[in-house]
């Protein structure tokens, strides 16, 4: 059997229910998913930790699957040595106690860390795929230069979230080149932290439209009263939302506008003229929904992450992910596009800049992100909910020592 790819692991902070925890355990273990147990195809070679919170496990963790913890980024990178020794890298930079700026986003360091991996990749003459979780970073100008940074040094690169590859109750996919009208995402929780994750489901879905993805004009963030209003004034669409939070499985009786006391939308125009909306409901759900018009009718549907409202067990929807990356690492090929994550990146900043200069109406020229999406998913899941081993005990004694 040929070897298996060495994988390092960049990580802000390794604690109990942090992105590392629910990411690194698989890798070390196991995949569980709707259709079983899937076993690592790739060895976790090293590991390098920033912050050591006083709950931190990661120290734990790699002693139990002797996993060695270097000090430096280049040490975890090159294994001890002095070039790259690694066929892949999970830049997990979620978690941990790191300022917020006036605009109240969470200054993680991604950045950073892409200057390491890539500065060691460019020293050593060859880029390996790396996997950047979550948004590239708060700063449109720090996420286009980690974009450009992967392409010079030769590394392929995803990054994003588990939504896109969550459970979809029911199961709603665009063909590609669907003739999209208008669309809406409905999401809760912190516009930085949540925000962006209601920003990949609309994202994965109206980048399958007819032409692709060609980027964004402007972005408005509006907030309690005024987004109420805006509906009436056709800036996003009732219908859509209503129709999408009917798809999700636990609201409360009544309005959104009687639990919800405040709203907060992203209006985002498309280059091309399709109108998109997120929507936080604070109050009202606790599950991601999307509705969009095709052709005149509505299709809608759920967007379920495990542990929303049901069994944590072993928060499966990162299997998802882990594997489309781990699928990455075995064979050097994207599985869906980085610039869905670079945009969304982008749309996040310059709402929470809106925001923050008195809601007002934000002309984007620079989101001029033009892609194409992908023709299909080797994994994820088509149910409507967890089943199987995503239910099982986690972590299972005893798998993967």
């Amino acid at each position: 059997m040929a070897e298996k790819k060495k994988i390092a692991a960049i990580i802000s902070e390794y604690r109990p229910g942090s992105h590392a925890d629910v990411i690194i355990g698989k890798y070390l273990r196991a995949f569980p998913t709707d259709e079983g147990l899937f076993e690592p195809r790739v060895e976790l070679a090293s590991i390098y930790l920033d912050l050591f919170p006083e709950n931190d496990m990661g120290r734990a963790v790699a002693e139990e699957f002797g996993v060695p913890i270097y000090n430096s980024m280049p040490g975890a990178l090159c294994l001890g040595g002095k070039e790259l020794a690694v066929d892949g890298v999970l830049l997990i930079g979620e978690h941990g106690d790191y300022a917020w700026n006036e605009k109240q986003q969470q200054l993680y360091p991604r950045r950073h860390f892409m200057e390491q991996i890539c500065g060691v990749m460019g020293s050593s003459g060859r880029g390996v795929p790396i996997f950047n979780d979550k948004h590239l970073s708060y700063s449109w100008t720090d996420a286009k230069w980690m974009y450009d940074r992967a392409k010079e040094v030769g590394a392929t690169f995803m990054a994003g979230s588990s939504l896109p590859v969550s459970w979809r109750s029911p199961w709603v996919e665009h063909e590609l080149q669907t003739p999209i009208e208008e669309a809406v995402a409905i999401g809760f929780s912190g516009l930085d932290i949540y925000g962006f994750h209601t920003l990949e489901v609309l994202q994965c879905m109206v980048e399958r439209r007819k032409g692709g993805e060609t980027g964004v004009k402007a972005v408005t963030c509006l907030e309690g009263d005024a987004v109420w209003k805006a509906a009436d004034e056709g800036l996003w669409s009732r219908q859509l939302a209503e129709a999408a939070c009917a798809e999700i499985e636990e609201t409360p009786d009544g309005t959104m506008e009687e639990h919800c006391e405040n709203p907060a939308l992203f209006a985002v125009e498309y280059t091309d003229g399709l109108k998109g909306a997120v929507l936080m409901l604070n109050g009202y759900v606790h599950d991601l929904a999307y509705a969009a018009k095709v052709n005149g009718e509505i299709e809608a549907c759920e967007f379920h992450a495990q542990g929303h409202g049901g069994p944590k067990g072993a928060y499966a929807h990162f299997s998802y992910l882990s594997l489309n990356v781990e699928e990455m690492f075995v064979t050097g090929e994207a599985q869906y596009p980085v610039e869905r994550t670079l945009l969304a990146s982008g749309v996040l900043e310059a709402a929470l800049t809106s925001r923050h200069e008195g809601h007002k109406r934000l002309e984007t020229p620079w989101l001029d992100v033009a892609y194409q999406s992908y023709d299909e998913f080797k994994w994820r899941p088509k149910g409507p909910r967890p089943t199987g081993a995503c239910l099982d005990p986690w972590p299972p004694k005893g798998l993967g020592e």
